[in-house]
């Protein structure tokens, strides 16, 4: 049963061409008891994965335009969108992460709710491939066929970049890559991971689970003005070393609060963690 919401029985406008209502349909109906209904407008004008498109602003601004995109368009007042960015982690260059974000618009409250997350299991990764190298390793690592890839030329420019999509299967990943291959000056090609939620599984699973903790949110009222939307505003970092005390940049609360009234407290992390590991102290592991 979903739980009690103002959002119980109404219909949601989801913005999105990729098919992302087969990963946030079920949790918004189970767990908050609204619908979704598609606004399939063309979020490529905002920018795309694979740099056709060059995405101009952050991506929190590029999820909050598709929202307000698809209710324009609609006339709905519940709006709902997600955005994601994808590349080295900061302070684990050679990991690749994803920071995925779905954004809860209401209309009538003028109120914006945001869910985040930052995930580590992500097929996110590029090659550059020779004339004569086997793809086949790479292939393996990014999970295709189940997972799509692209391909361009390799010395392709944004004016004239012959872009070959939707490749989970072998057939058309040969002739893809033998036609990049003609037309890049040194035969190599671009292969890359297809970051679009319709033809990747690993983020379509990051996006139901975030969509789980979307419609747990809006279904939790505030303790001060129990308006829809209570959680996770932000964290406090400083998470004491458990040998000598020194505050690491790790979690040591959570700030919870409203975007309706504004109201806050601090919480523990929910976790538990109460000191951290001494690989991660800037004194016993500078």
């Amino acid at each position: 049963m979903p739980l009690a919401s103002p959002y119980t029985g109404r219909e949601i406008c989801l913005t999105t061409r990729h098919g992302k209502e087969r990963a946030l349909a079920r949790p918004f109906s189970f767990g908050l008891g609204a619908s979704l209904t598609v606004s399939p407008c063309n979020t490529d004008l905002l920018g795309t994965f694979s740099g056709e498109v060059e995405r101009l602003d952050d991506a929190l601004n590029t999820c909050r335009r598709k929202a307000l995109m698809g209710l324009e368009r609609t006339g709905f007042r519940l709006g709902l969108a997600s955005e994601a960015s994808f590349g080295p982690h900061p302070a684990v260059p050679m990991l690749a992460v994803g920071q995925e974000l779905l954004l809860f618009v209401d209309l009538d409250r003028g109120m914006q709710v945001l869910e985040q997350r930052l995930d580590w299991r992500t097929n996110y990764a590029q090659k550059l491939l020779e004339p004569d190298e086997d793809p086949t390793t790479w292939l393996k690592q990014v999970g295709f066929p189940i997972h799509a890839v692209i391909a361009r030329p390799a010395d392709g420019s944004p004016g004239r970049w012959n872009w070959h999509k939707d490749l989970s299967s072998t057939a058309p990943l040969a002739e893809a890559l033998a036609a990049c291959r003609r037309a890049d000056s040194r035969g190599q090609v671009w292969l890359e991971a297809d970051m679009r939620a319709h033809r990747n599984p690993t983020r379509m699973r990051s996006i139901r689970r975030l969509g789980v903790a979307l419609a747990r949110r809006l279904a939790t009222p505030c303790p001060s003005c129990t308006a829809p939307g209570w959680g996770v505003l932000d964290i406090r970092p400083g998470l004491p070393c458990r040998a000598c005390g020194t505050a690491t940049e790790l979690t040591a609360a959570e700030i919870w609060g409203c975007v309706a009234c504004g109201h806050q407290m601090e919480r523990p992390r929910r976790d538990g963690l109460s000191a951290a590991d001494p690989g991660h102290c800037p004194w016993c592991n500078p």
